[in-house]
């Protein structure tokens, strides 16, 4: 008897079919329409590309001496990279005043481990100070050397010496475009190039570039970096 009240109990418990009155059996697939449209699968996300860092690794002139930050170099070069289509964070480690021998002092410090590229842009307060010629290249080459060996990236920004400087500014001159086929590193010949000698485009010292300069610069200078970013992920890439 208490068997058969049980069986009877779930009988009367058990889902019934709306149709026939008797118990549901197993739930049956819905039939889809053929004509019906099918939906895209949602595309999925791609992940971000963090853009490359760039750090300039010079003097004044970089450090933007005289300039609020939004009109100094690092700002408007990376304004410039976005402009033609290759942005980049670009870091200043410019110091007023420094020669090369400090940034070799610096450079393991001054430029970060998150950096692709540097553009070394020292010497110019070295010419200026007199700083023999051989003692300058040495410097950047030990510059170059290590950034290297820290697997970044470097573009060498040249300087020239004014000609009334006679020998010293023809040896001068040769370190930059030299050191860049030794290590085999990109050369921009002259990071003053339309703007040096222009008064229009600089402060009242005659030296240090205005806005108007530091826009040139990153106009010229952009497309340089640009395409030594480049040539940089290559090498990145096929080292690997």
């Amino acid at each position: 008897m208490l068997a058969g009240g049980l069986a009877a109990a779930g009988a009367a418990c058990a889902p019934r079919d709306r149709e026939t009155g008797g118990a549901a059996g197993p739930a049956r697939p819905v039939s889809q329409d053929p004509s019906a449209p099918r939906q895209a699968p949602a595309p999925s996300a791609r992940p971000a590309v963090a853009e490359p860092t760039v750090t300039l690794l010079g003097d004044s002139i970089t450090a933007g001496l005289g300039l609020p930050a939004d009109q100094a170099l690092p700002r408007q070069l990376e304004s410039a990279l976005r402009a033609i289509g290759s942005p980049a964070r670009v870091r200043g480690a410019g110091v007023s005043g420094d020669t090369t021998a400090g940034g070799v002092a610096r450079v393991d410090f001054s430029v970060q481990d998150d950096t692709n590229l540097c553009v070394v842009a020292l010497g110019a307060n070295d010419m200026l100070q007199g700083v023999a010629p051989q003692q300058v290249r040495d410097n950047l080459a030990a510059i170059v050397r290590r950034l290297q060996a820290r697997g970044i990236g470097v573009l060498l920004a040249g300087m020239r010496a004014p000609p009334r400087y006679g020998a010293y500014a023809a040896e001068f001159d040769r370190i930059f475009p030299e050191l860049a086929k030794a290590f085999g590193v990109p050369l921009y010949p002259f990071l003053l190039e339309g703007v040096a000698l222009e008064p229009a485009l600089n402060q009242a010292d005659g030296i240090h570039p205005n806005a108007a300069g530091v826009r040139r610069i990153a106009a010229g200078l952009a497309p340089a970096v640009a395409a030594a970013l480049e040539a940089a992920d290559l090498e990145r890439g096929g080292s690997q």
